[in-house]
């Protein structure tokens, strides 16, 4: 990882001032992938608070679809949890890695599993995202889905 940096990016891309991001990145396109201080990059900062505008402009100056944070996380998981179904599919379009895995074992589809994104639950599925993939704690996103007792999850996943 690169070292962390305390950019304005990174304010740009969490307030989604997309005239910040695309005037820093014209001036320092290496700015794309850099990490703020809890390993956060510009594209998994736009895509987590729902600037799908600027997550596709990330992506066009060549951002890291499967970059991660100090935790493991990467842009797609942080959409699968809070439920932005066009940046999801942006992000898959371009290539994030469906069954990757933070520090927990959990994965995209684990996360839209455990909150109810049917939406993108059902786009994972169709890329054929693992449903055998267990977190740390030995749960799959099945096993998550009935622990939330979430019938809809529950017969998509089964």
């Amino acid at each position: 990882m690169r070292k962390p940096t305390n950019n304005a990016i990174h304010q740009y891309a969490r307030e989604g001032d997309i005239d910040g991001v695309k005037g820093i990145l014209g001036d320092d396109k290496n700015l794309v992938n850099a990490p703020d201080h809890r390993g956060f990059t510009p594209l998994i900062l736009s895509s987590y608070n729902g600037y799908e505008e600027i997550t596709r402009v990330l992506i066009e100056y060549g951002a890291d679809i499967n970059a991660k944070d100090a935790a493991g996380n990467s842009a797609l998981m942080g959409v699968c949890f809070k439920g932005y179904p066009g940046i999801a599919r942006l992000l898959i379009d371009h290539g994030a890695d469906i069954n990757a895995q933070n520090q927990n074992g959990a994965t995209a589809l684990i996360y839209a599993a455990t909150f109810g994104q049917l939406d993108i639950l059902r786009m994972l599925l169709e890329k054929n995202a693992d449903k055998s993939i267990k977190d740390v704690r030995g749960n799959t996103a099945l096993a998550q889905a009935k622990m939330q007792g979430n019938e809809p999850v529950i017969q998509l996943l089964s």
